[in-house]
């Protein structure tokens, strides 16, 4: 944690140096990571969405940090109705130009979302970047934005619940009790939970994924 509170300016000086920090990497970032195998969180998210609503598919899914556009190229391959959302404003032009799909335009924290909308939310290495400070109200606006027992997935790399700036980026790492605290201290309530990559030693699983419904 900061050893201190942070101010408005605060927060919309580490959201902006963050973004740009995205935005001049936009298209090395997109290379790296155009070949990641996420399909394990995928599933777990399709698969709390199915047992936790009861709904057939398609769903309805935002795509929270939908970067430059591969995963909800995915979840719109699947027929399901997909849209993104990112701050980074050359993202969000990739993940257009990709995907075909609705991408907003809006930082995590200053989120403008309608209520009830989504079956599922999808914040695959995203939700990290949001300041413990302001997280149970990221939080709410994500449970609020979720239809009736609709579920949030997230995969964040777990930490120590230690945060500040990597290089360019800000970052808060949560152990499994903080980031679970932090879940149900807005009323959701857990799936499951595991950590990645699966099949390798704890000590070499830095991702810890998570399910949650409303």
């Amino acid at each position: 944690m900061p050893n201190r509170t942070l101010t408005p300016e605060d927060l919309a000086s580490l959201s902006a140096r963050t973004l740009a920090h995205y935005d001049n990497g936009a298209a090395s970032f997109a290379a790296a990571t155009r070949d990641h195998d996420v399909s394990q969180n995928y599933a777990a998210l399709l698969r709390g969405v199915a047992s936790q609503t009861g709904r057939e598919p398609p769903y309805r899914i935002l795509d929270l940090g939908c970067g430059p556009g591969r995963d909800l190229a995915w979840f719109e391959r699947q027929g399901h109705e997909a849209v993104g959302l990112d701050g980074c404003a050359q993202f969000v032009a990739m993940a257009r130009a990709s995907s075909g799909c609705e991408v907003l335009h809006q930082s995590f924290l200053a989120l403008s979302l309608p209520p009830a909308s989504f079956d599922g939310i999808f914040a695959n290495a995203s939700l990290f970047h949001v300041p413990t400070q302001e997280l149970p109200r990221v939080l709410a606006e994500l449970r609020t934005a979720l239809v009736d027992r609709g579920v949030l997935f997230s995969s964040n790399p777990r930490g120590d619940d230690s945060e500040g700036y990597s290089g360019e980026r800000y970052g808060a790492f949560h152990s499994l009790e903080t980031w679970r605290a932090q879940l149900e201290g807005v009323g959701f309530k857990e799936v499951e939970h595991y950590y990645r990559p699966e099949g390798l030693p704890r000590e070499r699983q830095p991702w810890l994924a998570s399910v949650w419904r409303k």
